[in-house]
């Protein structure tokens, strides 16, 4: 008998934040705990967790209804509908920023929120690991994943261990056209750097194991802007992945963030700063509106359902996951993100500091440039 296939989902959004682009109100992450409680009770969905990172609310949902489901993207917009409201009754800033639709057409895309789906057979042991970011774009996985899934030096495991050696296929997502190409590594692997070097333009979308693992990573890549024609935030991308037997192990996943990684994002979405792996409770953007800030959450599945480290008293359904970046062993790693996101922003408005001029969310220039045409002359 074909086991059945296990859905994790991980929806995501900006719906208003306390003083600025900080974090949400706790009344609206219980409102979405509440709506996600019922819907398990209801059979909608197997388990969840709810959590954050910045101003942004993370579901975290297991189901057997498949990717792109209309009850699980419907219960996840409700929430978000829901904790809205209570937004706005309070004044708080940017209420409802993520919901660029009036009415749910049967699935979270292109509806504003961010979403990363993967559907595969769970394993005898099957640790996730989900990757929250805020104040960022959806190439800001793109350097770590690279360095976990095509990098010997990052992961052994490609090396010895006989399924991770058979190499993964990257789907890559052109952000601007909304094409893909999957490529093949190793075979392919400088192929796909050529591409991925290009942050403001390609993104990893999907990594897949060649040795019938199904699935290893997801990263949601919705750029909001294109989606609504203007600017409305950041991205603040997701990232759901597998680990061990095959797969990355849970250590190769994580290695890559020591290092400080740079990536757009940050003060109005116009600045490049550097990664800051941190607890969620300590993702608030205190430093210039950032930096960007990335949490890394840890649960087994078991049967369906989310395994964490629930102590024996604790309520059914009280979910505790592993914290990975809580630790004082990435002191190291936030003290250099401090370090270096300070010496970009000592640029002021000059580049590197400030994202080229495509790049930019919105800018003045063009008005200025309006204002001076008449003003300008051809050199001698």
């Amino acid at each position: 008998m074909v086991a059945e296939k296990v859905t994790i989902s991980v929806i995501k959004a900006d719906i208003g934040s306390v003083v600025g682009h900080s974090k949400p109100h706790p009344s609206m992450m219980q409102k979405c705990d509440d709506m996600l409680s019922d819907a398990v009770r209801q059979g909608t969905i197997e388990d969840y967790y709810v959590t954050r990172v910045g101003d942004d609310i993370n579901l975290f949902m297991s189901h057997y209804k498949g990717e792109g489901n209309k009850d699980v993207h419907g219960l996840a917009w409700n929430a978000f509908q829901e904790a809205t409201r209570l937004s706005k009754a309070m004044k708080l800033y940017a209420a409802g920023q993520d919901l660029l639709t009036d009415a749910f057409s049967g699935n979270i895309k292109g509806a504003g929120p961010g979403s990363a789906e993967m559907e595969f057979t769970e394993r005898g042991s099957e640790p996730l690991m989900f990757f929250i970011a805020d104040k960022t774009e959806p190439s800001a996985y793109t350097i770590p994943l690279t360095r976990t899934f095509l990098d010997p030096f990052t992961t052994t495991g490609l090396v010895v261990d006989a399924r991770a050696k058979r190499g993964f296929d990257v789907e890559i997502h052109d952000v601007l056209e909304s094409k893909k190409v999957i490529l093949s590594s190793p075979e392919e692997t400088l192929d796909a750097l050529s591409l991925l070097g290009d942050t403001t333009r390609y993104a990893i979308k999907r990594i897949s194991s060649k040795a019938g693992l199904g699935p290893a990573a997801v990263v949601s890549t919705d750029k909001l802007n294109l989606t609504a024609g203007k600017y409305v935030g950041k991205d603040d991308p997701v990232c759901v992945c597998r680990a061990q037997s095959g797969l990355p192990s849970v250590g190769e996943y994580t290695q890559p963030y020591m290092d400080p990684i740079l990536c757009a994002g940050w003060m109005r979405g116009s600045h490049y700063g550097a990664f800051y792996p941190c607890s969620p409770e300590d993702s608030d953007p205190t430093y210039y509106d950032g930096p960007p800030r990335v949490c890394c959450l840890g649960f087994q599945l078991n049967n369906g359902r989310f395994q964490g480290l629930e102590p024996m008293d604790s309520p059914a359904g009280r979910h505790v996951p592993v914290d990975f970046f809580k630790g004082a062993e990435w002191d190291y790693a936030r003290r250099k993100s401090i370090e270096i996101s300070r010496m970009l922003r000592k640029q002021g408005p000059f580049m590197p500091s400030i994202l080229g001029p495509e790049e930019m969310e919105y800018t003045s220039r063009p008005e200025v440039l309006d204002s001076l045409v008449k003003r300008f002359e051809k050199l001698d």
